[in-house]
């Protein structure tokens, strides 16, 4: 590409993250000053994207795993014409305008420092946090993948799309980015690019620091292909490799681009400087000399510069988009069934009576572990609803998550739905994040204690406000002989503190069933499932409350005989036995108790106050708390004055029952308490 147009087209980009930067006074100009003609050169010749219509399903995906370089794609989408839509619909706006990218930085920007889902149309998912990107390209590269396998028919192509990323230093220095290229290599992902910028720099200055591996061989022991580009500003070059990796029928691609850093700027190109903080007014100029740009002008897009974007990714894609959809027009016809399917995972809807197959548990005093009832109502809900699919960091005969008669997903083999993760918690999380946004009600499984692993990728599909679903097993000290490393206990509470994420403790096999109809339903943020290894009494609820209640977060499961309630045991999970243990004993001695199970507390929270006060009603001060775990954050339900029961260490290697009354988590234990805020408050009322 030698033409002056394409060499205004990348210098266009270079200036105004320049620029961008520099009235915000921060930012990391210095990597779209280095890759603006890799990201041109893509987008110009290989992106498969349509600007008039950014969420056609059959586009490919980019992911600027870099997200540090956001202004490189805010730029792109800028002069790219992409329009923005809202709630799926078209506005007739841009999608970044130049008054947008003038506010980079600034409160309300559809430029916010980072590239964020939901905000600025064109972003495919939240990046920043470094290696989260690549992670989530698997994801979205296996939902291509499965897509293809289980709705394309002969002729009928609907879904052949790539997946290109760019990524940095920061992002291979990630441990993520090893266990998401591993598992890519592994499966064969031959739909997935990454571009890796090589410019050997980071904040600190020279990677040399403490990067110097050989990233080439690296990736060819994980199985991808590796190419070479020995200069970013070689156009020709890097069209040539990418078309090479758009060719790719076997394994994943990586091509290694050397670029410089800040490329142009005369004091700064090649240092730590150019990477985290603004060039500089004086060095602005400078390096728009070097450009032979006018340095006069700010924000400045040259005469011919849009219009060549719409020759090239805006005609091709105008064009691609028009032959997708007589594709799609030919197979509403032929296959309306699927069709259909397609329709509800776009809009995120489930079929109709899509749970009239979950089962009702029937009382059963030893019952069953709440992981091992998952199982079954998972496995139900899984035949109703096709695009259901995940799977386990190694441990799915633990965590009981393995779909019946529904296949593996397989290197090759991509119709199958049940996901083998390894033992790779950190990108397991990261690629169910992926795969949700693309469309796939998507699910990663393990030990509670290793959701520490997961915890960013938890966090970014929070961001996100996106129904990934994280299933947690083995969930209390009640794991028993496994001991203080496998048992956890400030995990529910970290969890619980994490903005956008509901969080779901049931008590029994029923109450498992209510959850799985409330995280099947809930479309606007993720969810974690934690349930039990031990087995847990299947309640009587011709005695107590109808499960239906756990919908509400929390539900008066039993309440006071004989008169209004002069103390409320609140209580999750396995210890809700407790609870019930503990009041049938008081109840014998005249105290009367309600219980109430709380299975999730952000859904309590979002009921009215109305609701919440008549579970909890304020005027009943005596409250006890019971969970087998951190008792962190349960004062906002029991207040000052009530007594939380749980754990306030890390646990012990021993049999079950004997680490809960080492730790004095007993019935007896609740007993105690209720007696003796009884006793300090008269009539607790």
């Amino acid at each position: 590409m030698s033409d002056h147009i394409d060499k205004l087209c990348i210098d266009t980009i270079r200036t105004l993250s320049m620029d961008a930067v520099q009235r915000a006074n921060s930012g990391h100009p210095g990597t779209p000053m280095a890759l603006a003609p890799v990201m041109y050169t893509l987008w110009q010749n290989q992106f498969r994207y349509d600007p008039q219509n950014p969420l056609w399903p059959g586009r490919d995906r980019f992911i600027l795993s870099a997200g540090h370089a956001s202004m490189l794609l805010y730029a792109t989408l800028h002069l790219a014409g992409v329009r923005e839509l809202a709630n799926g619909k078209p506005t007739g706006k841009p999608a970044v305008s130049l008054d947008d990218i003038e506010k980079f930085r600034q409160l309300g920007s559809k430029c916010p420092g980072h590239p964020e889902y939901g905000i600025t149309t064109g972003v495919e998912v939240t990046t920043g946090p470094l290696g989260q990107g690549v992670g989530m390209s698997v994801g979205h590269a296996i939902a291509a993948k499965w897509r293809a396998a289980h709705f394309n028919r002969p002729e009928l192509p609907l879904f052949d799309y790539r997946i290109w990323v760019i990524c940095s230093d920061g992002d291979l220095m990630e441990g993520i980015s090893n266990e998401a290229a591993s598992l890519a290599g592994h499966l064969h992902l031959s739909n997935l690019t990454w571009i890796y910028d090589q410019n050997h720099i980071s904040i600190e200055g020279s990677t040399a620091l403490a990067f110097d591996e050989d990233v080439a061989t690296r990736f060819e022991g994980y199985g991808w292909n590796v190419l070479h580009v020995a200069d970013a500003n070689d156009t020709q070059a890097v069209d040539e490799a990418l078309r090479v990796a758009a060719a790719a029928k076997s394994a994943p691609t990586l091509v290694i681009v050397r670029s410089h850093i800040g490329y142009g700027a005369p004091h700064k190109q090649d240092t730590k400087e150019a990477h985290g903080e603004a060039l500089g007014e004086d060095e602005v100029r400078a390096a728009k000399r070097t450009y032979g740009w006018p340095e006069d002008k700010s924000f400045y897009v040259p005469d011919g510069v849009m219009e060549r974007f719409a020759e090239g990714i805006g005609a091709r894609g105008a064009k691609l988009f028009a032959e997708w959809q007589d594709i799609e027009s030919r197979y509403r016809d032929d296959f309306s069934d699927l069709a259909s399917e397609l329709d509800n995972m776009r809009s995120r809807k489930l079929p109709e009576s899509w749970d009239k197959d979950i089962p009702s548990f029937a009382t059963d005093a030893k019952g069953m572990a709440t992981r091992d009832s998952g199982g079954k109502v998972m496995n139900a809900v899984a035949g109703a609803v096709p695009w259901l699919m995940g799977g386990s960091a190694d441990l799915a005969p633990s965590t009981k998550t393995n779909l019946k008669d529904a296949g593996d997903f397989e290197a090759d083999s991509y119709s199958g739905r049940n996901l083998h993760f390894g033992v790779r918690e950190h990108v397991m999380g990261a690629i169910v994040n992926g795969m949700t946004v693309s469309g796939i009600r998507g699910y990663g499984s393990t030990f509670l204690i290793f959701s520490d692993y997961m915890r960013p990728a938890i966090r970014i599909s929070a961001i996100m406000e996106i129904p990934s679903l994280f299933i947690f097993t083995h969930d209390s000290i009640g794991l028993g002989e496994d001991g203080p490393t496998h048992q956890p206990i400030e995990q529910l509470a970290g969890l619980r503190a994490m903005p956008h994420l509901v969080v779901l403790r049931p008590c029994d096999a029923n109450e498992v069933a209510e959850c799985w109809r409330v995280v099947m339903r809930t479309n606007d943020r993720p969810c974690c499932l934690v349930l039990s290894r031990q087995k847990l009494p299947t309640l009587d609820r011709s005695r107590f409350a109808s499960a239906e209640g756990a919908s509400k977060g929390a539900y008066v499961l039993a309440d006071a005989d004989g008169g209004a309630p002069q103390a409320i045991i609140i209580a999750t999970g396995s210890e809700v036995e407790l609870a019930v243990a503990a009041r049938d004993s008081l109840a014998r001695s005249g105290i009367r108790v309600r219980i109430v199970s709380m299975p999730s507390w952000e859904l309590f929270d979002d009921q009215p106050q109305s609701y919440r006060d008549e579970v909890l009603p304020p005027d009943i001060s005596a409250r006890v708390s019971v969970e087998a775990a951190s008792t962190f954050g349960w004062e906002r339900y029991v207040g000052q004055r009530g007594v939380r029961i749980g754990m306030t260490t890390f646990g012990a290697s021993a049999p079950a029952a004997d680490v809960y009354r080492h730790f004095g988590i007993t019935a007896e234990a609740v007993i105690e308490a209720v007696r003796a805020q009884i006793g300090q408050s008269g009539s607790g009322r």
